[in-house]
Order: structure tokens, then sequence, then C-alpha cells
């Protein structure tokens, strides 16, 4: 599933990890960046997710999928991944929700 975060601010390290994210590295052709969170006590289940931010238009581009198991081959990169679904869904909107800037709180203090 694909995630666009516009004016995303802040360190994406930092944020992901409050999600629940745990950094995993970058692309070495790509560039983006690679989170993984853990549903179960192992490694598999996991969400991954690659992330890629344009500096210059301030948007954030989040790609997010569901890893039911390891690659069964050595050095093959496909494995079982759901791209779709509700639990994919309802992860993105929390993540989005995570990932969205907020507005400014008001204070319910007057500003003398």
């Amino acid at each position: 599933m694909r995630l666009e975060i516009k004016n995303f601010n802040g360190n994406l390290a930092d944020k992901m990890r409050s999600a629940g994210y745990h950094y995993d590295g970058q692309d070495p052709k790509s560039g983006e960046m690679r989170f993984y969170k853990s549903l179960s006590s192992g490694l598999y289940p996991r969400f991954h997710i690659y992330c890629l931010f344009d500096k210059a238009k301030k948007m954030l581009a989040v790609n997010l999928h569901l890893d039911q198991k390891a690659p069964v081959y050595e050095g093959a990169a496909a494995h079982s991944g759901e791209y779709e679904g509700e639990v994919v869904s309802r992860e993105a909107e929390r993540l989005k929700a995570d990932l969205l800037p907020r507005p400014p709180m008001a204070s319910s203090e007057p500003l003398i």
C-alpha cells in the first residue's frame, strides 16, 4: 500500500520509532529507508516499510506491506507479502495519523 504524506517535517527515524518501527537500513539502489514492526515475538509476521523523502516537495512516500514469512530460498527477495487488505489498511491509517503534521495545541491560558 502506498501512502503520500504531504508537508512532512521532523526526523523520520524518530517518528517511525515512536510509531513502533525499527530501522532496517537503507536500500543501496533506491536510497529508500527501510523499517519493520514485528507482530509477534519472532521476526515474522511483520509490517515492512520503504520510505523516500522528497525534500523539495516536503513529501514522504511510504510503501507498506505485511511480510507473512521469510523468503524461502536463500538469496531470494521474494516472500509472501500482502500489499492490500484490512490489516494493511488499518496499519496504514494508524501510521498516517502518526506521521501527519499536527497543528500546534491551543493554550487555555491567556497570553498576557
